[in-house]
């Protein structure tokens, strides 16, 4: 029997669902899901130029856990640069450290501090939006 996952800090969401090709005529293409934590850890890694052992004490990861889930998003960003497939932003295995939304009217992604009693967007301040743990179904 396998071990049980337990969930991957990420501190926020990616900004994105998606990306496609530029200049492809292909209308049906594959996508390849790059799941939260695996965004998580080419951010930290890559961009931030973390340590792999400060990144993994930041995600609550082993660092050869941490190495696993950054060594899968290298190959599916790799995968997906070379045989032209989209890549797709999906939940995975992830918790977050504050509770976000996104709103349906603009896509926006965001935090509400405790003290707004207002739940609107802070960008085009609809009402309606979707809790993220709830969101991930959606996705």
């Amino acid at each position: 029997m396998p071990r049980r996952h337990h969930p991957r800090k990420v501190v926020a969401p990616p900004r994105f669902k998606g990306y496609k090709p530029y200049g492809t005529t292909i209308d049906s293409m594959d996508e390849v899901e790059l799941l939260y934590e695996e965004y998580e850890a080419i951010k930290l890694a890559d961009y931030d130029g973390m340590t792999h052992h400060q990144a993994c004490v930041l995600m609550g990861v082993s660092r050869p856990t941490f190495a696993r889930i950054y060594e899968s998003a290298r190959q599916k960003i790799a995968r997906a640069l070379v045989e032209v497939k989209a890549i797709k932003s999906v939940y995975g295995n992830a918790s977050f450290d504050k509770d976000w939304f996104s709103c349906k009217k603009c896509n926006a992604l965001f935090t509400l501090p405790e003290t707004i009693t207002d739940k609107t967007c802070p960008m085009c301040h609809a009402t309606d939006m979707v809790f993220i743990n709830d969101y991930k179904k959606e996705i």
